[in-house]
C-alpha cells in the first residue's frame, strides 16, 4: 500500500496543501470549518506526517536528550523513567546517554545531542569540572540540570535537598552516641555528595564533635567502591562506631565489608545510605537511609524544560524536593 500523502489530503479535503501544512502543523489563518474537515479527512486517510517535514515546518524535533552517569544505578534509572513518562505525555521522545561516570564521555554525549539538534537538554548529576559545564551549557538553548547549580548560566535546575538529608543522618547517630562518625562521600566532582559533606559538617559542628577530615573518604558510587572505601577506612580507623554513606550502593558495599570483618551491624557500627532504592530494604539489615523522589525529580525536569522550550522565561529557576528520613536495622 502507498504510504498516504499531504498531497492526498489537500486532495481530498479540496484544499491547498499550505491549507493542510498549516493545519498539521497548528498554525493560524484557517478558518474552523476548514480545519476540522482537514483533520477529518486525516483521521480517515490515517495520514502520518514526516517527521523531518513537520520539524522543518515547527523548527523543533519533538525530542529531548538526558545524560546520566550510570543507567544501571537504580537511581538513575528512575529519575529516567519519570522523564520518560512525563515526556511521553507531552509526545516528546527521549533520547538517552549513559556515560559511564566519565566526564570526556559526557561532553561528547552533549555535542551529539546538539548534532542531533534536540529541543532541549537534561543533564543529570553531571561530573564535569565548572569550565566544561559552561562550555557544554552554551551548545544548547534550553538545558535543566539535576543535581547540581549553574543558575548564573541560566540553566534551570531540579533538586533533592541532600543537605537537609544528611543532616537528619548525622543527627539521628548524634542522638544515639555516636561521636566517631565516618563519611563515605562519593565522588568528589558530585554535587550532591558535596552538598552531603556540608550537611554532615555542619552537624558536627553544632554538636561539639570535632571535625576529622581522615574520617571522610570519597569513593566510587557503587557497591565495590563502597566495599573498598570501608576497608580502607576501618583499617585506618578501627574506632568508627557510625558510618554514613553517599548512597545505598555504597551502603551495601560497607555491610559486606563489616560482614567480611565480622563487624555486627548494628551493634558494633551503624550504617546509614541515601536515595531509598528498593535494595535498601532488603539488605540484612535493612538499610536507614533517606528517601529520594527520584521518579518526581525526572517529572519536574521534564515540567521545567518544556517551559523553557515553550519560551517560559527560566534564567536559573530551580525546583528543590524535600527528602524523608527513613530509619530501619541498620541504624535504628
Amino acid at each position: 500500500m502507498n504510504r498516504v500523502t499531504m498531497a492526498d489530503v489537500a486532495r481530498e479535503a479540496g484544499v491547498s496543501l499550505m491549507t493542510v501544512s498549516r493545519v498539521i502543523n497548528e498554525k493560524g489563518d484557517v478558518s474552523d470549518d476548514t480545519r476540522q474537515r482537514v483533520l477529518t479527512v486525516v483521521e480517515r486517510m490515517d495520514y502520518r506526517p514526516s517527521g523531518i517535514a513537520r520539524s522543518l515546518a515547527t523548527h523543533r524535533t519533538g525530542t529531548i536528550g538526558l545524560v546520566v552517569p550510570d543507567i544501571s544505578n537504580p537511581f538513575f534509572a528512575d529519575v529516567a523513567r519519570g522523564v520518560a513518562d512525563a515526556a511521553y505525555l507531552e509526545n516528546y521522545s527521549v533520547f538517552l546517554c549513559s556515560s559511564d561516570e566519565e566526564p570526556e564521555r559526557e561532553l561528547e554525549f552533549v555535542a551529539s545531542l546538539e548534532e542531533k539538534r534536540v529541543d532541549g537538554l537534561i543533564v543529570c548529576s553531571s561530573r564535569l569540572p565548572r569550565q566544561d559545564l559552561t562550555v557544554a551549557l552554551t551548545r544548547h538553548t534550553n538545558v535543566v540540570l539535576i543535581n547540581r547549580r549553574a543558575n548564573d548560566l541560566g540553566a534551570g535546575a531540579v533538586l533533592a535537598d541532600d543537605e537537609a538529608g544528611a543532616r537528619m543522618i548525622v543527627e539521628h547517630f548524634v542522638r544515639r552516641g555516636h561521636k566517631n562518625i565516618a563519611l563515605l562521600a562519593g565522588p568528589s566532582a558530585s554535587y550532591s555528595g558535596k552538598a552531603r559533606l556540608s550537611g554532615y559538617r555542619s552537624v558536627l559542628e553544632t554538636s561539639g564533635i570535632a571535625w576529622q577530615p581522615d574520617l571522610v573518604r570519597h569513593c566510587a558510587p557503587t557497591a565495590d567502591g563502597g566495599a573498598e572505601a570501608a576497608e580502607a577506612l576501618l583499617t585506618e580507623r578501627p574506632d568508627i562506631t557510625a558510618l554514613f554513606c553517599y548512597n545505598d550502593l555504597v551502603a551495601v558495599g560497607a555491610l559486606r565489608t563489616c560482614t567480611s570483618r565480622s563487624l555486627e551491624v548494628p551493634a558494633r557500627i551503624a550504617i546509614a545510605g541515601f536515595d531509598d532504592i528498593a535494595i535498601a530494604a532488603l539488605v540484612n539489615p535493612p538499610l536507614t537511609t533517606c528517601r529520594v523522589p527520584r521518579y518526581d525529580i525526572g517529572v519536574q525536569a521534564n515540567r521545567l524544560l518544556l517551559n523553557q522550550i515553550n519560551s517560559e522565561p527560566c534564567n536559573g529557576c530551580e525546583t528543590i524536593l524535600p527528602v524523608e528520613f527513613v530509619v530501619r536495622a541498620s541504624a535504628p
